[in-house]
């Protein structure tokens, strides 16, 4: 952890255990033609925004109450429990519900408004028969668990059910909604879409809409399609596809907390060129994962043409020795980043403005190089059409350090700037998940880095000496780790006489006067 000052030590983060929750596919037949329900998220949401989804969420206390309760219920279906959560987001959501003969109605406006006032309503709504779930069963057609990216983490159950040729549709509450638009998708435009940048969905949703265009070629039509994935769920292990070409695998590290993995990178698609992004892997498990990887990559007829590292600190560099066993490739980096591992052949130093183009299946993503020195010499980021691989720029859960040794906070302001300015779709971080919002991310960084900024050079009027311009510029977070506090007050002090707004002369920090 080359971020923390000599001395500090953080404790240890964990890595959270899943929580249930469910998402339910709506297919109709519209004609011939066999479509899939989903709905856009609204910008405002702080998961996923702007991203279209299948509804669904979280199993609550309240659902696993009522089922344990009401063991009648949803007695025949695969999964009571995450069944009764999707039929209460059902309502919630779209305000659609069971009809009592194993397809949806769209509910009675009234009650899907005190559902979504009181969760606790859909239970007294089935007992008293307003709402009526005797023939609802669901296929269950997917598991899918969240990668060890956050503090809270789901296991979500896909469930399936098909309404025949119904026209109903959804319709949204009043109010506060996590959705502003729904659209029925054949899965092969839904998946082209998403390939071509035109719409976002979340990584879970990318395999499982992959896995129902397959289903639906081998089958000929949707409701074998689903009626095959049925049979034997998929779970486990899944590619987890950030965005088109961009792929991401979670390694076990030694980071800092809340981080327990570092995001490795695999840019371009099956079967052509690849491109290995900071192969972190150094402990036998992580080895593993990352071998695994390789030789998937292998066996799609993939070439990896580079490993490209965004910079020099050892929670991003693995084992190169192993990894070379796994792999051989060119290294590319940064001058700074090459100087600081060990020397190998046909190594490319990596600058602003260079570029790379990886080629495959008749498609071609072009890579930018841009230099953001801020947070440690040498760190660059690489930018293409689905966004930015922004290293260790920013976290969308966390923070970020700017190490007083060798760190620059005015660059580090300056990279932070760029970026936005650059107006990415999303932001590939080093570690923790992707982010959906990078203009609200960014600024969220860069107001809160500037304050701070500010606050230290305000703190020079009282103050002379380090320790009483960190206490005075820190006063807002009392639980702040000391020696932490310290060495990040003294990047912004080393900012400030960078920029010749404050001077210091014989241990003590001054303005400079003319």
């Amino acid at each position: 952890m080359d971020e923390l000052p000599e001395g500090v030590e953080l404790p240890k983060a964990n890595v959270a255990t899943p929580r249930p929750s469910a998402s339910l596919i709506v297919s109709r037949m519209n004609g011939n033609i066999g479509e899939i329900l989903l709905c856009h998220r609204v910008s405002e949401v702080p998961s996923f925004p702007d991203f279209w989804a299948f509804p669904g969420g979280g199993v609550s206390r309240t659902d696993r109450r009522v089922s344990e309760e009401n063991p009648e219920w949803l007695a025949n279906t695969q999964d009571p429990v995450t069944s009764i959560t999707l039929l209460r987001e059902l309502v919630e959501e779209i305000g659609f519900s069971p009809d009592g003969k194993g397809s949806l109605e769209l509910v009675n406006e009234e009650i899907q408004e005190k559902i979504c006032i009181d969760k606790e309503e859909w239970a007294d709504y089935v007992r008293n028969g307003e709402i009526k779930i005797g023939k609802f069963n669901s296929q269950i057609i997917a598991v899918r668990t969240m990668p060890p990216f956050a503090p809270i983490r789901f296991t979500n159950t896909f469930h399936h059910l098909s309404i025949g040729d119904s026209k109903i549709e959804p319709r949204f509450p009043k109010g506060m909604s996590e959705f502003d638009e729904y659209r029925w998708w054949k899965p092969e435009d839904l998946l082209q879409s998403w390939l071509s940048h035109e719409v976002r969905l979340p990584p879970p949703q990318v395999t499982l809409i992959r896995d129902i265009c397959e289903s639906l070629e081998q089958s000929g039509d949707l409701i074998s399609a689903f009626d095959k994935l049925s049979i034997n769920p998929s779970e486990g292990y899944h590619v987890l596809e950030f965005a088109p070409g961009v792929e991401c695998i979670p390694l076990p590290t030694q980071t800092l907390p809340p981080a327990t993995h570092t995001n490795c990178y695999v840019l371009g698609v099956s079967g052509g060129e690849r491109v290995i992004i900071d192969p972190a892997a150094k402990s036998k498990d992580a080895l593993e994962i990352l071998s695994r990887k390789i030789n998937e990559i292998r066996l799609s007829g993939s070439e990896i043409i580079a490993t490209i590292f965004t910079h020099k600190h050892q929670d991003h560099i693995g084992n190169l020795e192993e990894i070379d066993k796994m792999y051989r490739a060119p290294i590319w980096a940064s001058k700074e980043t090459l100087e600081a591992i060990s020397k190998l052949e046909n190594n490319r130093i990596l600058q602003e403005n260079d570029s790379f183009v990886l080629r495959g299946n008749n498609s071609s993503e072009c890579w930018n190089i841009i230099d953001t020195p801020g947070h440690c010499p040498g760190h660059i980021c690489l930018v293409g059409d689905a966004g930015i691989v922004s290293g260790d720029n920013v976290a969308v859960i966390g923070t970020i350090l700017v190490p007083s040794t060798d760190g620059d906070m005015n660059k580090y302001l300056e990279g932070l700037q760029r970026m936005k300015e650059l107006n990415p779709p999303l932001l590939f971080p080093g570690h923790g998940p992707f982010s959906a919002n990078p203009e609200k991310l960014l600024s969220r960084y860069i107001n809160h880095r500037s304050k701070r900024h500010q606050l230290v050079l305000d703190a020079v009027k009282y103050f002379s000496d380090l320790q009483g311009i960190a206490k005075k510029s820190y006063e807002d977070t009392p639980n702040a780790h000391p020696k932490l506090l310290i060495d990040q007050t003294l990047s912004h002090l080393k900012a400030h006489i960078k920029s010749g707004e404050i001077i210091h002369e014989n241990g003590k920090y001054s303005f400079f006067s003319y």
